[in-house]
């Protein structure tokens, strides 16, 4: 189907206004579809003018524009040509639509720990004629006045307060004009905690299987909402305008969450099961901050069109972080953790090849603009965000971003409209700060040059742009740090007089406090003491940007990967921040290990983060985060089948994970890959844990046995089962490179690139580009496989969301060959 192009959505939103959306959904309608009547009152600019209406139902069975029929036979490609418009029209839809099991448009999941089926709305980006007709594009705003007919032991939650009004029938309360994606209707018997705070009902809810667990977390999660809900109040001058504030934590979502106004959807696994680690705890805490903040950059400020999405998503990257520093139990931790989780990410994606501006970038249409969704909107948009503030003072910040706000409620705003509000407030020409920080790509390299004291600003060739640059630098010997000095770069050469005699530090490092976007570069002495020299360092924060530029190195081919395995095992037994733990273990045996070093090599370096991890785990607190995340890595990196077998059975566990079945799998998918388990373990423990998440741990396992016949079964279960929902697709690309000889994963190295790509006729784009990414022959590091990856690219029916996985998993799996090339 066709995407709307940025030029179509600038011709209807010219002709139309809408004043009003009356949506009526049946969903007692059985397990595959459901009915949706629609009500669309909208004007024309031009009476007489044609235009289109967005459906793609299973059966339009009506469609009357002003009181005369449409020929329903006329839809093509979801869309409906509607001709003669009036200056006031009212168009009436009655259609069948279809619930989807790829996570996009009207989801239904069933909860196998019970049988009871769940329902949730996600209509981002532009699945909301999957839904309802509408006219589906972000600037054409509407209230919307939803009723939903629901089996009578279901509850029914929405934009709108809910109201039962019948048994079975319910009616939302009239919204404030929203955008067509962010409309929801989340239905289904849910367990609910509900409470309120300074007139603002609040309600949490999740499946009825996972009650417990929602009992047990709302608390901390209430309290986060709070805490968020007075700090942008206080921030803004703006109260919450959407009236109830419900969180919704639901089955197979793909995103993290989706800032839907009223009724946030979450991905349910943040209703933690069993021992959470405290970084968990901070990152569903930064989740719940981050939705909260698009209640006002995004929701009562939505972007005109795709191409300032960074006026949704930055925003609430930076905003969330900086809320959870401020006003709750994690402090600074807010911010390390973001190097560590999403600075790294953000990094990754400005060297692919498919690196764009935070803003600007041309969307010419909506699926294309789907693609900009990544680590540069969120949290390059973040980083640059608090350069912005460093430029201008916080104070002007703050007060432009509530003009802002203000100016623009209930409406729609671009790059020129905010970066105006910014001039006022802080009387300064920002053109050129924009043209640098917002529309050009790139990234900056800073290294120090230790013996004259200057630091070097190495800007990309192919992208040039005069980055001014704040941030700090500190030097770190002994334990103690001996020096910091606040520094400006506004030039590719800065000495700094401060810097002039470093001797003192074993270990330097530029933007130890993580202020400013850029790659930084160790010098040659700080590289050779990093192994010994980090576990020294007091401040997790510069620990972090280490870590972080570590990863950068050896994927610029400029650092060993075997320094980081070195520097693993010396500094890791003695990490107590819980993100920069659990985040370095994640990257060195998800990609470092597997990809960058040999395949002869790779055992011996999962044996030194398996030694690292059995001292941390005998030396911590039982129960504590350190003590968790060390016996989750053994679990997953021990070759010790005594102790996995136990640990699977449930015997002698560590304190706390007793009764833990997600632990339990991590020990049984490790036994499978080892080929010391079999289908038989694997059943046993799924019959324990018959549960969404079970399944999917079932899945996986089974897909991670290393045999010929268990790969053969797990990729036809994965490109041709179309029953399969998104999450269990991930699970079984997940299991399937988890393992196995190379001569047994070399033949799907090639099926990948005619398999997958096909999977676009049953699985939708926001689901298959994680597919995609996951199922990518990443540990098939040969040049064959780039050579593959190079000639799909040259498929001209490749979706944007599968070219866009394979642009950027070629692009790592290049990185690799680089690095093999030059170290070995």
């Amino acid at each position: 189907m066709p995407s709307l192009t940025r030029s179509e959505a600038r011709t209807r939103s010219a002709l139309l206004e809408v004043t009003r959306m009356e949506v009526d959904l049946d969903l007692d309608q059985g397990e595959e579809h459901f009915t949706s009547r629609t009500r669309i009152t909208f004007s024309c600019t031009e009476p007489g003018a044609s235009t289109f209406v967005d459906v793609k139902p299973v059966e339009l069975r009506s469609l009357v524009l002003n009181g005369t029929a449409v020929d329903v036979a006329g839809l093509r490609d979801g869309r409906l040509q509607l001709d003669g418009l009036a200056a006031d029209n009212v168009l009436e839809a009655e259609a069948v639509m279809a619930y989807s099991r790829d996570g996009q448009g009207l989801h239904r999941a069933v909860d196998p720990a019970d049988g009871e089926h769940y329902v949730y709305g996600h209509l981002f980006l532009d699945a909301g004629p999957r839904v309802f007709a509408c006219f589906d594009q972000p600037d054409l705003k509407a209230p919307y006045a939803v009723t939903v007919t629901a089996p009578e032991a279901w509850t029914v939650l929405g934009n709108g307060a809910a109201t039962r009004t019948a048994p079975g029938r319910w009616e939302l309360a009239e919204t404030r004009p929203l955008a067509t994606y962010f409309v929801t209707v989340c239905a289904g018997p849910y367990a609910s905690v509900r409470s309120e705070h300074d007139g603002i009902p609040l309600g949490i809810h999740a499946r009825a299987s996972l009650r417990d667990a929602l009992e047990r977390e709302a608390p901390q999660m209430l309290e986060v909402t709070r805490q968020s809900f007075d700090y942008y109040h206080s921030l803004f001058g703006i109260r919450y305008p959407f009236g109830e504030y419900h969180q919704v934590f639901v089955p197979e979502f793909n995103a993290g969450a989706m800032e839907n106004p009223g009724c946030v959807t979450f991905r349910d696994v943040y209703v933690f099961r069993g021992q959470a680690t405290r970084d968990e705890v901070l990152t569903r805490s930064n989740t719940i901050a981050h939705e909260m903040a698009h209640m006002w950059f995004g929701d009562l400020v939505t972007m005109q069109w795709w191409d300032d999405l960074w006026l949704n998503e930055s925003f609430a990257e930076y905003m969330s972080h900086r809320t959870i520093s401020a006003v709750t139990e994690f402090g600074s931790e807010a911010w390390v953790d973001s190097t560590m989780a999403r600075k790294a990410w953000g990094y990754a994606a400005e060297r692919t090849p498919s690196t764009h501006p935070v803003a600007g970038s041309e969307a010419l249409d909506a699926e294309s603009a789907l693609q900009d969704f990544d680590g540069i909107s969120y949290a390059k948009g973040a980083a640059t965000l608090r350069q912005l503030i460093a430029h201008i003072g916080d104070d002007a910040f703050i007060a432009g971003v509530s003009d802002y706000l203000r100016e623009h409620a209930f409406g729609n705003g671009t790059l020129a409209d905010f970066m105006g509000f910014m001039e006022k407030a802080s009387g300064k020409d920002l053109a050129s700060w924009t043209r640098a920080w917002l529309l050009t790509s790139g990234v900056d390299v800073i290294s120090l040059d230790r013996a004259s004291g200057t630091l070097h600003r190495a800007v990309p060739a192919d992208s040039p742009a005069d980055r001014p640059h704040t941030f700090d630098v500190a030097g770190f010997a002994g334990g103690s740090e001996v020096f910091r000095t606040g520094v400006t770069v506004t030039a590719d050469a800065t000495q700094v007089p401060e810097l002039g005699d470093t001797a003192s530090a074993d270990l330097v490092v530029p933007n130890a406090g993580d202020l400013t976007w850029a790659t930084v570069t160790l010098d040659p002495a700080s590289v050779e003491a990093v192994p010994t020299a980090l576990a020294e360092v007091p401040d997790p924060q510069a620990r972090a940007v280490v870590w972080v530029s570590l990863i950068d190195g050896v994927a610029l081919g400029k650092v060993d990967p075997r320094v980081m395995v070195r520097t693993f095992g010396h500094a890791w037994p003695r990490e107590d921040n819980d993100s920069v733990l659990n985040r370095t273990v994640m990257s060195l045996l998800g990609r470092i290990i597997p990809t960058f070093l040999p395949h002869a090599e790779q055992d011996e370096a999962e044996q030194v983060v398996a030694r690292a991890a059995t001292a941390v785990l005998a030396d911590a607190a039982p129960g504590s985060t350190r003590a968790v995340v060390a016996a989750r890595t053994v679990a997953r990196t021990s070759a010790d089948e005594a102790l996995l077998h136990d640990w699977a059975a449930g015997k002698e566990r560590p304190q706390g994970l007793e009764d833990d079945s997600d632990f339990g799998w991590i020990v049984v998918r490790n036994l499978a890959s080892r080929g010391l388990a079999g289908r038989d373990l694997v059943e046993r423990t799924r019959e324990q844990d018959d549960t969404l998440q079970g399944r999917l741990s079932a899945l996986m396992a089974g897909a991670s046995m290393p045999s010929a016949e268990a790969k053969a079964w797990a990729w036809d279960e994965l490109t041709a089962n179309r029953a399969r929902s998104n999450y269990e697709l991930n699970a079984l690309a997940q299991g399937f490179w988890s393992s196995g000889e190379p001569e047994v994963l070399r033949p799907y190295a090639a099926r990948y690139f005619t398999d997958v790509p096909d999977m676009a006729a049953w699985v939708g784009d926001d689901a298959l580009a994680r597919v995609a990414t996951l199922a990518y022959p990443s540990r098939v590091v040969e040049e064959e496989t780039a050579t593959l990856s190079r000639a799909a690219l040259e498929r001209s029916d490749l979706t944007a969301a599968v070219r866009r996985s394979i642009v950027d998993a070629q692009s790592q799996l290049e990185e690799a060959l680089r690095s093999r090339a030059t170290f070995g």
